[in-house]
């Protein structure tokens, strides 16, 4: 997604949300190199499930090289025709690609002011797009920071309904261990956030 950068005061929480979300698109842009799987193996989660979550990750990322990461990878999300999973809203809500789910997000994001970076050739409603979306809009990397509020709405109209189902999907891929640890932890995470947009006041 295109950027507009300026400097903002940032809460520490919404901070790291937002660090977490953007952790999860560039996990999910492509396949982990050296330097990613390097960076994740020296992460320390606590002892909550999220945490659990994370550090099972950066101990598989220990043992994962990269062309095993780039292997899986491929399994998952490319393949020959097409991969185990379909990593995109409209599949996940509709069954088909390129579908209303997708319409009504490019027209959520040009409200927003958030375009389509130059070069991206994969429709919008990618979860990496997605996950890259949410954490520009806690930040303001495009343009200004988003309210909870419009996070909120943000979230249940475009993430909320499937994310959970795709990071359940990853979670359970038998062709995949780092994938796999990658999808309990953004499972992990969705799950959260759900329950803390239900928190916000209507």
């Amino acid at each position: 997604m295109t950027a507009v950068v300026k400097e903002y005061v940032i809460d520490p929480e919404d901070r790291a949300r937002a660090d977490f979300y953007d952790f999860l698109g560039v996990l999910l842009a492509g396949p982990a190199d050296r330097t990613l799987l390097e960076q994740v193996a020296q992460l320390k989660g606590d002892d909550t499930p999220l945490g659990n979550a994370l550090n099972v990750l950066a101990k598989i990322a220990t043992v994962t090289a990269p062309e095993t990461a780039e292997r899986e990878f491929n399994g998952l999300f490319i393949g020959l025709g097409r991969g185990e999973l379909l990593p995109y809203a409209s599949h996940y809500l509709t069954g088909f690609l390129n579908e209303k789910p997708l319409a009504n997000l490019r027209a959520d994001m040009a409200r927003r002011g958030i375009g389509r970076a130059e070069g991206k050739r994969e429709p919008e409603d990618n979860i990496a797009s997605l996950m890259e979306m949410m954490g520009g809009m806690i930040t303001g990397r495009f343009g200004s920071v988003t309210p909870v509020s419009g996070q909120r709405d943000f979230f249940e109209a475009h993430v909320d309904p499937w994310a959970v189902h795709f990071f359940t999907d990853l979670e359970a891929s038998k062709s995949s261990v780092f994938y796999g640890a990658v999808g309990t932890l953004g499972r992990h995470f969705m799950e959260i956030e759900a329950e803390a947009f239900a928190m916000l006041p209507a």
